[in-house]
């Protein structure tokens, strides 16, 4: 399949937001030499795909998402040999494009789990709702693409390796269960020495560390929005002894739970 384009139609002004999914063979190849009014965003689901832009080629594997400016004089295609299977999406700019690099062509790979897959589970809801087209879809579009811009500025500026960054996912993802170093470990491709050790490096804080705080944050949350009592919420984020989840508690909030319920009610009153 081979596409040279120069204009995309006399109705097109670069405000329409449209995608697809395509997997391609090395027949593939998109042309534009004169660039397009839109930008272009890519996400990989397997194999490779190629841009070519005036300042070089740069390659998008699995896993990576690459921007494409608007206005740049472009080609891109599956590479040879091979085939390229991988989300497309075409959107007028939005203010979210200024947090990442002002780039012809800007590669991102993305570290493999949740955050993989909220990238694909965005991309897949701007291609149902471009193509529904029910009431409001515009608006629910650019909500997706929001959410992918802001997820890929939050990667490039929180530069932690790559099995870190999936623990971490993992440990949000299971807050309120028992967490075995050994199991975690696993998951992610380490010994149980080396992640303690990486974790340490890259975080500045311990595994256990880093749970207790996002429990303990998390369990504040739940007793000045939701009225949680500190035993309640000592449960609903994983402790089942109370005494150590006061301790921790008083170790990063400051104050008991008891201490920081009472402040809450008197400011409510």
């Amino acid at each position: 399949m081979e596409t040279v384009l120069t204009e995309l139609g006399p109705e097109w002004d670069g405000h329409l937001i449209f995608g697809d999914l395509f997997d391609c063979d090395d027949a593939y190849r998109t042309s534009r030499p004169q660039g397009m009014k839109d930008w272009l965003i890519v996400y990989t689901l397997a194999g490779e795909g190629y841009f070519r832009t005036p300042s070089g080629e740069r390659r998008c594997g699995e896993g990576q998402a690459a921007l494409l400016r608007a206005g740049v004089p472009h080609e891109y295609g599956t590479v040879t040999g091979g085939h390229w299977t991988f989300l497309w999406i075409h959107y007028p700019g939005l203010p979210e494009n200024g947090y990442l690099p002002d780039e012809e062509v800007w590669i991102e790979h993305l570290p493999g789990g949740a955050l993989r897959e909220r990238v694909e589970r965005a991309f897949r809801r701007v291609l149902q709702d471009s193509r529904d087209r029910f009431g409001l879809w515009q608006q629910l579009c650019e909500n997706s693409l929001r959410e992918i811009l802001l997820l890929l500025a939050r990667r490039m500026s929180r530069r932690l390796d790559s099995r870190i960054e999936h623990t971490l996912q993992l440990l949000s993802h299971s807050m309120k269960q028992e967490i075995r170093m050994d199991a975690l470990a696993r998951q992610v491709g380490l010994s149980v020495s080396r992640l303690s050790h990486l974790f340490k490096q890259e975080t500045g804080q311990t595994v256990v560390e880093y749970l207790n705080r996002m429990r303990v944050r998390q369990a504040a949350m739940l007793m000045e929005r939701q009225g949680r009592h500190a035993s309640e919420a000592a449960l609903d984020v994983g402790y089942q002894n109370y005494n150590h989840f006061a301790e921790q508690f008083v170790k990063y909030i400051g104050v008991s739970p008891r201490a920081y319920r009472q402040a809450l009610n008197g400011r409510d009153e």
